[in-house]
């Protein structure tokens, strides 16, 4: 053991058991459960299949807005968005006017699982494949005593031990960068998360992928098949090391388009330019993220800010009556069934359901990079994730385990 202190780690009211193995937590983004059960019916992921048959299987629900910054950071702070403040990829601030990305350590308002063990005194790696999450997963971690690791894929030829813990991440690993729309993003965070085990020995690490496969192919193509077969082997050497390991998702991944193959939308800011006039409301779409080459910033949940003197209810009535909307809620309402910060959210909050997305205007998205049928997440029938352990454990089953649970469960599992 490396740490400093083998007493149980507080963060944010919950208490960690202090993990006599290293303890894992691995985020397939993107991984609606069909992908799995489709892999291992096929004979592809004969690790996880183990996993399941001798250690803990369940299902989870993520939080909501079922996007990757939100369930991430729960993820990395055990909690959900009220507590630790990033309610989406993208956010609009009232106070400046300005629409901005949510990737800033400021909009941080809990620390990390991460950064209390490491003030615990144990070792402690992160590697995300987007450097989008790179920073708020890495807040109140320092890198001048060797016991933290923290970097993306994206930017491994870019780190130093000063902001990463590891000069070099690329050069080290033997690997070069992959391109950021590809499913060796995510490879490289495996071969990551296997030499740190077998070199570095942290005592808790993080693991979380892209979700780019996931988005362009449905569970039964080869392509997505390759992927989770490309998992399973990084897994069975994780798996050897002797780690407790949990498997989870950040949200899960439909089919949004229709039969003809285009995207399924409701422009929402459209429909609401219609009622109270052209630019009166604003739509957010917390999908947005510098990465939307894959969804074109369509997905299941979006927030409106209305102005002065709307009628709440007319409108939400009319959103609400267009097909395909699932939910429409004013903001207290959202707080209190999403768990929500509401200063950080509009008047309205707006799901979509299985099959389609929420947009803005038409002509504001750019879909021309789209070459595969839209497959996208956001709302509630995305919510639904795996939660696998390698271990045998108590485990409840949603909706009473949320994948937020990740950390929680793999540390009590490496106590044992």
């Amino acid at each position: 053991m490396n740490a400093h202190s083998r007493n149980p780690v507080l963060a944010n009211d919950r208490v960690y058991p202090w993990p006599k193995v290293p303890a894992i937590a691995i985020c397939l983004d993107g991984c609606e459960p069909a992908y799995l059960d489709v892999a291992i019916a096929k004979g592809l992921m004969p690790t996880l299949k183990r996993m399941r048959d001798t250690g803990t299987s369940r299902m989870a629900h993520s939080v909501i807005p079922s996007f990757t910054n939100p369930n991430n950071l729960s993820i990395a702070t055990g909690r959900p968005p009220a507590v630790h403040g990033i309610c989406g990829n993208y956010l609009y601030e009232p106070e400046t006017g300005k629409e901005v990305m949510m990737n800033d350590v400021r909009f941080l308002r809990a620390p990390t699982v991460f950064s209390r063990f490491y003030d615990a005194g144990a070792r402690v790696a992160v590697v995300t494949a987007k450097d989008k999450l790179r920073a708020l997963l890495g807040a109140g971690l320092r890198f001048d005593e060797n016991r933290a690791i923290c970097f993306s894929s994206e930017r491994s030829d870019q780190t130093t031990l000063a902001e990463n813990g590891i000069d070099n991440a690329s050069a080290w690993l033997g690997r070069p960068v992959p391109e950021v729309y590809s499913a060796d993003l995510s490879e490289f965070v495996f071969a990551a998360g296997v030499k740190l085990l077998t070199e570095w020995k942290p005592d808790v690490m993080y693991l979380t992928t892209t979700d780019y496969v996931q988005h362009k192919y449905a569970p039964e193509d080869a392509e997505a098949q390759s992927f989770y077969r490309m998992f399973d082997t990084y897994l069975a050497q994780l798996d050897a090391l002797g780690a407790a390991i949990v498997v989870t998702a950040d949200h899960g991944m439909k089919p949004k388009h229709l039969a003809d193959g285009s995207p399924a939308v409701i422009y929402v800011q459209d429909k609401l330019d219609g009622m109270l006039g052209k630019d009166a409301a604003r739509v957010i779409l917390p999908i947005t993220d510098p990465y939307v080459v894959h969804h074109g910033a369509l997905g299941s949940f979006a927030t409106a800010y209305l102005p002065e003197g709307a009628d709440r209810a007319a409108v939400i009535a009319e959103l609400a009556a267009i097909p395909g909307m699932t939910l429409v809620v004013d903001r207290a309402e959202a707080v209190r069934r999403f768990e929500l910060p509401a200063d950080r959210i509009g008047d309205l909050v707006m799901i979509s359901g299985e099959n389609i997305t929420l947009g803005t205007s038409e002509h504001r998205h750019d879909l021309a990079a789209l070459k595969e049928p839209l497959r996208s997440h956001g709302g509630l029938t995305e919510q639904e994730v795996p939660f696998i352990v390698n271990r045998v454990i108590d485990l409840p089953s949603a909706p009473g385990l949320r994948n937020f649970d990740a950390f929680f469960f793999a540390c009590t599992a490496a106590a044992l």
